[in-house]
């Protein structure tokens, strides 16, 4: 990945032509870090992207951790000032430490340019991108916040914001877009070139995708919130089901719409967590005659069971094989939900091609293959030094045999969100059913560390910043 300014302000916020405007974007002095969140503890990879955006004889920040105690469970964590959010209320925010997570204290997110938004956070996820930062599994340097899967209330308003107003609920899509360059005018919003100079694509508290602090916090700045944030009913309704908009539901359809999937076709999915499940009930949702989903974790194969779908262990068996034999014959199509950390059957020894390989083999000729799961540039724990830059063997002499037709790419989140919104809305949609856990702010360190682990059923997990649910 590339760092680098790119040609400057006017790359990333073309409307404007007024330099002055730059420190709203890139704020030459760093809020008081006062508030709870999850961090590794030094600078975050997402300041240190743009040094030349400080004044010069600014330093570089550098974040203060600060022990505070417990909230109680179940009530909204820490009372704060009434009104506005700013000055010295602090909120709770997750940080990524040297090798953990930690909650800790920072200031309230400002607006910083006319077209943000602050919105209190009711809901955020934990994403298993995040756990590939948890594991140091990234180029992510301590400090960065956690968070990209996110939504709440509109609480403060930029003045150039006119499609939202306070108190409208809204949910965000992970990606972070201008909505103005040639990708996101093409609704290639996963690869907006506006937000992240050097980079396609931007998102929120993720390594390389931007200075966007995540929202496993009290609070967060939404940029360009009039094309970001997808208004929702207000109330509490489908709170549990909406979080899922902002990736993996949008993110697991996106994977099926990557292998060139038509309905009445046979689907296998590679991995059982929470993005290979939402591929699994996309792939049901729009009409497949069969869908096979593989894993090793016994409670993630019954969860793709209960959906209608036909569960593989791999560990007992050659997951090839079993499909094949229980389909009569090769699928049509195969989806990748797993990515670069894939393992043996062992389930002990990393083998980043094997996924892949098995997809070339499962999928029949003139077929498709989606990939969502995440691949990377670079992996800092790679077993092998191809693997560590980003080089993964692949039998690609045999997938142009059979004709493989191959997709990859992070979702572009607005193409589907609505729709997907919708349906839930109408009740023919239920992603829900793949949450393991709802939990306050305080308990995020155990739950990322028990995720992380696959243990005790998490699966995927809800954190209420401000208590409340």
């Amino acid at each position: 990945m590339k760092d680098g300014l790119g040609s400057g302000f006017r790359d990333l916020c073309p409307r404007h032509s007024d330099s002055s405007l730059l420190s709203g974007i890139f704020p030459g002095q760093t809020p008081k870090l006062t508030e709870r969140k999850l961090d590794r503890g030094a600078i975050p990879a997402s300041w240190r992207r743009f040094p030349a955006c400080y004044p010069a004889g600014t330093q570089t920040p550098s974040p203060v951790q600060k022990d505070i105690p417990r909230a109680t469970k179940g009530a909204p964590s820490r009372g704060r000032a009434a009104g506005r959010p700013g000055g010295d209320v602090i909120q709770w925010q997750l940080f990524l430490m040297s090798s953990w997570v930690k909650v800790s204290d920072v200031a309230l997110p400002k607006i910083l340019h006319p077209d943000d938004v602050i919105v209190k956070v009711t809901t955020a996820a934990i994403c298993g991108s995040d756990l590939h930062m948890y594991e140091g599994r990234t180029a992510a340097e301590a400090g960065i916040t956690f968070g990209h899967e996110n939504m709440g209330i509109v609480e403060e308003l930029g003045a150039g914001v006119t499609l939202l107003k306070k108190g409208d609920r809204v949910v965000m899509p992970f990606n972070v877009a201008d909505g103005r360059c040639q990708n996101c005018e093409e609704g290639r919003t996963a690869f907006c070139t506006g937000v992240n100079p050097g980079f396609a694509g931007g998102a929120y508290g993720y390594v390389a995708m931007g200075p966007y602090p995540g929202g496993q916090a009290q609070y967060l700045r939404v940029p360009y919130a009039d094309f970001n944030a997808l208004k929702l009913p207000p109330g509490r309704e489908f709170e549990a089901d909406f979080i899922l908009l902002a990736d993996i539901f949008p993110t697991g359809w996106h994977g099926v719409e990557l292998s060139g999937f038509k309905p009445g076709e046979s689907v296998a999915v590679f991995g059982a967590g929470p993005v290979g499940l939402m591929a699994a009930y996309s792939a049901v949702l729009r009409g497949a005659s069969r869908v096979y989903v593989v894993d090793r974790v016994p409670e993630r194969l019954q969860s793709a069971e209960k959906i209608g779908c036909t569960p593989i262990d791999f560990t007992k068996g050659d997951a090839v094989e079993q499909i094949i034999k229980s389909n009569g014959g090769m699928v049509d199509r195969s989806v990748d939900a797993v990515g670069y950390q894939a393992v043996s059957a062992g389930g002990s020894t990393e083998q980043p091609n094997i996924v892949l390989e098995n997809m070339i083999k499962v999928t029949r000729a003139c077929g498709g293959l989606g990939i969502p799961g995440l691949y990377v540039p670079s992996d800092p724990g790679a077993a092998d030094d191809a693997s560590a830059k980003g080089m993964i063997s692949l039998s690609f002499g045999k997938l142009f045999e059979k004709g493989l037709s191959l997709g990859t790419g992070q979702c572009n989140v607005k193409a589907y969100n609505r729709y997907l919104r919708d349906l839930i809305i109408a009740g023919k949609a239920k992603p829900s059913f793949v949450i393991s856990h709802e939990i306050n702010i305080d308990d995020a360190e155990t739950a990322y560390e028990k995720f992380d682990k696959r243990i005790d059923g998490y699966t995927k997990v809800l954190i209420h910043p401000n208590g409340g649910f």
